[in-house]
């Protein structure tokens, strides 16, 4: 299980080696993303609090990236933070997220990403719910579920 010291050494000493990786040009990401989801993950957007279709979502299943299908969270880790977005407490596995430390809008946060293809998912924060204690805050429009058993 993660915990909030691990994220941050991995966003300041380096991520975990990912299983693959994926790479497009910017267009071949605007060819297979909608505009909302190359905002998003492309460009480190983040969609307006409550707005997300995955937000009140509770089915079984797992959450992959939009961009390449990678595994990033499953249901059973999801929870109701009232944040306004879909929140876990845990990556599906360790090397699926990719950390790095973000410093805009006069804040210092953590950014995640997907480690397969860098697509931008969000930000974790170290307020969530024992045991873990942390709180991946992901955009909906970063994510599909594939429902089915967890």
């Amino acid at each position: 299980m993660l915990t909030w010291k691990e994220v941050i050494n991995f966003a300041s000493k380096g991520n975990p080696i990912p299983d693959k990786r994926v790479e497009k040009s910017e267009q071949e990401w605007k060819e297979i993303l909608t505009p909302e989801q190359f905002r998003i993950t492309r460009k480190k957007g983040t969609e307006r609090p409550n707005s997300g279709a995955l937000c009140s979502i509770y089915d079984d299943g797992k959450y992959n990236c939009v961009c390449c299908d990678t595994p990033l969270f499953d249901s059973t880790i999801k929870f109701d933070s009232s944040s306004g977005w879909p929140s876990f407490t845990q990556p599906i596995k360790e090397n699926a997220i990719k950390y790095h430390k973000d410093v805009t809008f006069g804040m210092i946060r953590v950014e995640v990403m997907c480690n397969t293809c860098d697509g931008h998912l969000g930000h974790v924060f170290p307020d969530g719910p024992e045991p873990s204690g942390l709180r991946y805050c992901i955009n909906s429009e970063s994510m599909q579920l594939e429902k089915g058993d967890s």
